[in-house]
């Protein structure tokens, strides 16, 4: 071989190197492009995994609360169709949840796995590749000591040749030195020959292995690199595919989401909220009568006394003898007022006997009023009269957001709809009592026959206690269907200013006039102000004290009878006794109470329905009912 052949080998090779450290680079930046794509789709499977949780979070934020107002509210079309957007949101949440777990399925983990495959085979590859280089590198060095050999032979056998000439040729050798020179001439030649026989051996297997490098293993290996190479490529084509096709699939669901939203906007009904607005505000009462002329040219008549508290004859003026007279409350004394605010201002209980009748029903519905004049000299001359006391108690207490019991602080519509409603939640505790006793029975019966798995008597005790429950809720059921039965029509309802002169109701409505309850209370026991009757007095707890510390206790304008046992455990009421004697301090004013006092330094209020009154017409602070 020559040495133009020796260096173009050489060239070859090192030319064969660099190429494979190119593809080497490629291949390992297509790798790292590919991981790339993979930490992309990653985070993109992130950004919709917590898209769709912050959607999911943001419809629960704005979803109706249960038992809540909102709730109320939500029997509108409108919020309805909100409602229906919340909800159409979460299933678009829920898409978006879709082509997260998608992304990560079937982009982000099998492209993983094919990764770690694609370095696995580019590995092995480039070892096969520069397995084959070594190789054939090492044919080389095995041919060039072949060479090296059989010129150093050749070189040996001309010089012996040459040394057994020169002796032939030199008379003074002696035979045995020339015939000794000629055998090692003749060993060089056999030397070389077979250093000659050896490198054509040689030679022939590096030409052959040569051949088969770089015509056949060097562009199998290059080939492999390629086909890895457009596999990658294909692969990260076929993922981009499915990463527009992951979205493309969930685009009709959330068309149907945005279709439901759209549908929701197009069924709110201006119309029919306004209207349940109506039927959920309207009062039911009738609008107020015509308002009669007043004449000014009668006189104003004036009670001339010392005092404007002391109480006229409700029969010198036949125009204001069915009126009771007004109050001028601030100048109550302070007791008498410190003991009006703490008197009950719940509706009094419905007499033992007959748990269906409710004493506080509606209130009868207003007279006309009279003309301003006639006002003012009744402001000017009667009493005062503790219903106005009580009506500004409980208009106060409505104002802090007490209650009462029956609602009768609302109109009679919105009363019967709060009436209802609480009937039928009483109606579903009930229900989940009887499915808890009934539950429990079984339990029992279980234990009773499998002592092992547990006590019976323990059910037992719970199953008492069950029942009570139920029992108290059957009662306040009972309670709350009698004054629905009332604000509906279907019981005969008790008139507020009907007083109970015995154990029984009087099946008689008596009609009481009083301009205190008629100017200062709304029919369903409410207190309103009338700014146009009388300006607004403000009392603070100190006002008065200075001048009323001598007050003296109110008289007795009668006795009574306890028909009935009275507990009287709220503040302001009194404990009696059934078949007790008790003496009358105050009358009823048409709210259901009648103060009493039993000695001097025990009084306060019991229900009109449990005590039979005998009131002495006579005494002082008597009303007249007509």
């Amino acid at each position: 071989m020559s040495t133009m052949s020796a260096m173009n080998f050489l060239r070859r090779s090192d030319l064969e190197k660099d190429q494979f450290d190119n593809l080497e680079k490629h291949t390992q930046w297509g790798i790292e492009v590919l991981e790339k794509y993979i930490k992309f789709v990653k985070e993109r499977a992130e950004i919709e995994s917590n898209y769709a949780k912050q959607l999911r979070n943001l419809s629960k934020k704005y979803q109706t609360k249960k038992n809540s107002k909102e709730e109320e509210e939500s029997k509108y079309t409108s919020c309805k169709a909100f409602q229906t957007t919340l909800n159409e949101m979460n299933d678009y949440a829920g898409q978006h949840e879709v082509i997260s777990e998608n992304m990560a399925s079937l982009i982000t983990v099998e492209l993983t796995r094919f990764v770690q495959e694609l370095k696995q085979e580019r590995k092995q590859h480039f070892h096969e590749g520069r397995k084959a280089q070594q190789h054939i590198e090492t044919c080389w060095k095995q041919l060039e000591a072949s060479k090296r050999r059989f010129e150093r032979d050749c070189k040996e056998g001309e010089r012996a040749q040459q040394y057994f000439e020169k002796m032939d040729a030199d008379i003074n050798v002696t035979k045995a030195d020339v015939e000794k020179a000629r055998q090692q001439a003749q060993i060089r030649h056999q030397m070389s020959d077979d250093s000659k026989g050896d490198y054509s051996s040689v030679l022939q297997k590096f030409n052959h292995e040569q051949h088969e490098h770089y015509f056949t293993h060097i562009p199998s290996i290059f080939q492999k690199l390629q086909d890895m190479e457009e596999k990658r490529i294909g692969r990260m084509g076929e993922s981009l595919k499915t990463y527009a096709d992951i979205d493309r699939q969930v685009v009709p669901i959330i068309g149907k989401c945005l279709d439901g939203i759209t549908k929701s906007a197009e069924s709110i009904s201006e119309k029919h909220d306004s209207q349940m607005v109506v039927e959920s505000f309207k009062s039911g009462f009738e609008p107020p009568g015509d308002i009669d002329f007043e004449d000014f040219t009668q006189s104003m008549k004036r009670t001339v006394s010392d005092t404007s508290l002391t109480k006229t004859d409700s029969k010198s003026d036949p125009k204001v003898s069915s009126k009771s007279r007004n109050k001028l409350w601030p100048f109550i004394k302070k007791n008498k007022l410190m003991s009006l605010l703490t008197s009950p201002h719940q509706p009094p209980p419905p007499p033992p006997s007959s748990p269906s009748a409710v004493p506080n029903g509606p209130h009868s519905p207003k007279q006309q009023k009279e003309p301003l004049s006639h006002r003012f000299n009744d402001f000017m001359t009667s009493k005062p009269k503790m219903h106005c006391f009580r009506s500004l108690k409980r208009g106060l207490s409505l104002k802090l957001g007490s209650t009462p019991e029956d609602f009768s602080n609302l109109p009679p519509e919105q009363r019967r709809k709060k009436l209802q409603q609480k009937v039928d939640e009483l109606n579903k505790d009930i229900q989940k009592e009887i499915d808890q006793r009934d539950a429990l029975t079984k339990m029992r019966d279980v234990y009773t026959k499998n002592p092992q798995m547990g006590d019976a008597a323990s059910v037992g005790q719970k199953l008492v206690e069950i029942g009570n429950n139920i029992e108290k809720l059957r009662v306040e059921v009972h309670k709350f269907e009698g004054w629905l039965a009332e604000v509906e029509g279907r019981l005969p309802a008790r008139n507020d200013s009907s007083r109970r002169q015995s154990g029984l109701y009087d099946t008689q409505n008596i009609q009481t006039v009083n301009n205190c309850a008629q100017d200062r209370e709304s029919p369903d026991g409410s207190y309103t102000e009338d700014h146009s009757q009388e300006p607004e007095v403000k009392v603070t707890p100190t006002e008065f004290d200075d001048d009323f510390d001598d007050e003296e206790s109110l008289p007795t304008i009668g006795t009574c009878k306890a028909i009935y046992p009275f507990d009287g455990e709220n503040e302001g009421t009194i404990s009696v006794a059934e078949g007790e004697i008790l003496n009358v301090i105050e009358e009823d004013k048409g709210d259901g109470w009648t103060r009493i006092r039993r000695n001097e330094e025990e009084e306060g209020y019991v229900p009109t329905s449990y005590i039979e009154v005998y009131l002495d017409k006579n005494a002082k602070g008597a009303m007249t009912y007509i």
